[in-house]
């Protein structure tokens, strides 16, 4: 049984390629600085044993192969040693491709936006028709309750992310899986932190697009320029679009997109009705189907499928109700995110008001890069509440003012509870919107509103 170390092991990438060696045979240990549940206590249920902490110990006796996260950096007493001993080590997704799907029919989902979700439906379409996929998901879709898993088929759907792979190579994750068959949700700027301009993201997916075989397909949002400027650098694969206009469309039947007729090149294939909110995850859908008839599912059985699917966590996750106001959690921080999810809210909430929470915690939010963007993507709500972290570089009362919805600024979670408890009442929907823990508000929201 070899024996691999993975560093950063408590990330959902990491985590759940973690799980993945693991069902492969391989003996598995980790290290991380954030070693807490829910991803320590899954680990360690699976036979893992994690590290706190990157001392360079850790590598004594050395491992076989040591996987290194992109939270690593030259300097750290582990990164040192490694080098210095010239131990035999890999980024996480080239590791992945190595070992596990070189020998599977990938399917990947790209995109700035509705990848996790994306993802998760068509692991899912898969899964319902019989195909038992591996899949890794930077989520945990309901319907399976784990983020990945190794599957007993050769098929693997994989949520392929643009961000970079590691200190020692900078190209997007993406670039490592070599899939079959690819969505392509959309582009827009993100990561501030790594990419200078949208023009270096759209050469990444370029470069994704280079590496798709051409008897593979490309499922294509027809709605999004700057994808399409990336993909027409160069293909050689053929292409299928979801869309207005496009070949794969869906007639909405109600306005919160939770039922809706799927078309294609016009012609009417069968309704979803489900528990899915939001315009934006019908274009989720729609690419899903394509392509999963890609490998060989009838878009009728792909229909069927998706009246059963729940969603992800912490994508418009439902977290409790307290008298009669719904709290719910969403991973929304990008402008475009935060709006199509308050839309899809608005578009449902018959009754009662539509009450925005955010905290502006990704890289790109606090460098500023979208704070002039962020006003204009809350309108949509009836109130907005903001947390101001201290360290925030940017005046967020000047980027929000002139705003024609009501936005209070708080510098603490606590003085966000007492303002929404003097502020909800029966029917309104709070959504709490970001990328991290939010230092639970979620659950001290319901409890205060009980």
């Amino acid at each position: 049984m070899k024996h691999i170390h993975i560093l950063g092991i408590c990330g959902t990438f990491m985590g759940s390629l973690a799980i993945i060696a693991r069902e492969l045979g391989y003996k598995v240990t980790g290290s991380d600085t954030s070693v807490y549940p829910p991803m320590s206590t899954y680990l360690e249920s699976q036979g893992i044993e994690i590290i706190q902490g990157y001392e360079a110990e850790q590598l004594n006796p050395a491992p076989d192969m040591i996987v290194v996260g992109n939270t690593m950096k030259r300097g750290m007493p582990v990164i040192e040693y490694m080098l210095n001993k010239n131990l035999t080590y890999r980024s996480g997704p080239q590791w992945l491709y190595e070992h596990c799907l070189n020998k599977k029919w990938v399917l990947a989902v790209a995109g700035t936006h509705g990848k996790t979700t994306t993802t998760s439906m068509l692991a899912f379409i898969l899964d319902q028709n019989g195909l038992n996929p591996g899949f890794l998901i930077g989520g945990i879709p309901v319907n399976f309750q784990v983020s990945s898993r190794l599957g007993g088929t050769d098929f693997f759907v994989i949520e392929a992310d643009e961000y970079d792979c590691a200190f020692f190579d900078k190209r997007s994750k993406f670039v490592h899986y070599h899939p079959r068959t690819a969505i392509l949700n959309n582009l827009e700027y993100d990561h501030a932190d790594i990419f200078e301009n949208v023009a270096a993201i759209q050469k990444q997916f370029h470069h994704l697009v280079r590496t798709i075989p051409s008897e593979g397909l490309i499922v294509e949002n027809a709605d999004e320029p700057l994808l399409k400027q990336a993909v027409d650098m160069g293909c050689w694969t053929p292409r299928q679009t979801f869309g207005n206009s496009a070949e794969w469309q869906a007639k909405l039947l109600e306005e919160d997109g939770s039922s809706f007729i799927v078309m294609h090149n016009g012609k009417e294939l069968g309704t979803v009705n489900w528990q899915i909110l939001g315009r934006h995850n019908v274009n989720n859908a729609l690419a899903a189907i394509a392509a999963a008839q890609h490998v060989g599912i009838m878009p009728q059985n792909a229909i069927e499928a998706l009246a059963s699917f729940k969603g992800v966590k912490r994508r418009l996750e439902l977290r409790g109700e307290a008298n009669q106001i719904k709290v719910f959690d969403d991973f929304a921080h990008h402008p475009t995110a935060i709006e199509t999810t308050l839309q899809g809210v608005k578009a449902h909430n018959k009754k009662g008001r539509v009450i925005a929470v955010i905290e502006p915690r990704s890289n790109s939010m606090r460098m500023g890069q979208f704070r002039e963007a962020l006003r204009d993507s809350l309108q949509i709500a009836d109130h907005v509440f903001v947390f101001e972290p201290a360290n925030l570089g940017w005046n967020m009362k000047e980027a929000l003012a002139n705003s024609k919805v009501s936005i209070e600024i708080y510098p603490s979670t606590q003085e966000i509870i007492d303002a929404i408890k003097a502020f909800a009442k029966p029917q309104d929907k709070v959504v709490i919107m970001s990328n991290g823990g939010f230092e639970n508000i979620h659950e001290r929201l319901l409890v205060a509103l009980k």
